[in-house]
């Protein structure tokens, strides 16, 4: 072969391997998609349907928070859905106008949301006490929480919606501008915490190799364990948002809605295999999901065949996923 033509093969190669392994990949594809998307549907970019994009994306980050730290140690979370239910109708239980046991008290609302984030954690807790100390596998575990909470959420509430929820409430999912505030907060806190702190170490070195970490003194455990209370709790305060949304508290609260948490994930580029992350690779994650089903919707698309598109796209992040890892063991 002409020396020319290696050359240009190796340059392509090399742009290539920078491609795939850029962290603004997904951004860049999410621009690139708008603009292709855009001369088929003119509805696309204007004021309202953006500023839906943004409302329908916070909560969606919000969990995809704690899936990310999950995922960093070398885990998965399959169960924040039902989480996200079954804290839905313990604040809506505490704080209902029609039922619920503070109806009426200036004390309802914050006493609805520390039971979400308690019953957020207590959930993460079983999961990483099950992972870590009976060394369970992440799947199976989450899986079955996943079922059993479900089950749990329906039979307390029989299938039924808790509605009257207070204004306050309300105002906290159902504003953008209060809703954008919270996930800001903490996808900052989020990015600050596995950038800069000794716990967002861990969790990579967990991620990397939790042996060799725990011959170098890192507690493995509670590292495992601290990351599902984290993606426990994250889920909760996505539920607050979007029971905000939908003034009412549901036992089948983001049903749907496990495919686009773990898929935003790893399409923004947290590992499946552990060790690699970021929120801000999350965030763009959600952004690229959250575009291709609006715009599939507004193209008026059923919901089978979005859910095809959204697979074949997961697939492909899960095939970028483990052709980055090829390249960063060889």
């Amino acid at each position: 072969m002409p020396a020319a033509a290696v050359t240009s093969r190796n340059a392509a190669t090399n742009v290539f391997v920078r491609l795939i392994q850029s962290q603004y990949l997904v951004l860049l594809l999410s621009a690139v998609y708008f603009l292709g998307v855009l001369p088929v549907t003119p509805l696309f970019a204007t004021r309202d349907n953006l500023g839906n994009i943004v409302v329908t994306m916070l909560p969606l980050f919000v969990v995809a928070i704690g899936q990310t730290i999950v995922l960093i140690t070398g885990g998965i979370d399959l169960s924040v859905t039902s989480i996200m239910a079954l804290t839905s109708i313990t604040g809506a239980a505490v704080m209902s106008g029609d039922r619920g046991w503070l109806a009426g008290s200036s004390f309802a609302v914050p006493a609805a949301i520390l039971a979400m984030l308690f019953v957020g954690a207590l959930a993460g807790l079983g999961n990483g006490i099950a992972v870590s100390k009976l060394k369970m596998p992440p799947f199976i575990v989450t899986l079955t929480s996943m079922m059993f909470l479900s089950g749990l959420a329906i039979l307390l509430t029989k299938s039924k919606n808790i509605g009257s929820l207070p204004a306050a409430f309300n105002a906290i999912g159902g504003k953008m501008l209060i809703a954008l505030v919270i996930a800001a907060a903490l996808g900052v806190a989020g990015h600050l915490m596995l950038g800069r702190s000794l716990w967002g170490r861990w969790l990579y070195a967990v991620g990397h190799n939790a042996r060799a970490s725990l011959i170098s003194g890192v507690p493995v455990s509670g590292v495992v364990i601290s990351a599902y209370v984290a993606s426990g709790v994250f889920a909760a305060v996505a539920a607050i948002l979007y029971m905000g949304q939908a003034e009412s508290g549901s036992p089948v609260l983001a049903q749907r809605l496990l495919l686009d948490i773990v898929g935003a994930t790893v399409i923004g580029g947290t590992s499946l295999f552990g060790g690699r992350g970021k929120i801000l690779w999350t965030l763009f994650g959600v952004l690229f999901l959250k575009l291709i089903d609006n715009s599939l919707n507004l193209l008026d698309l059923s919901y089978f065949s979005i859910m095809m598109v959204k697979g074949a796209v997961i697939l492909f992040a899960a095939l970028v996923d483990s052709t980055r890892n090829r390249l960063i063991t060889t």
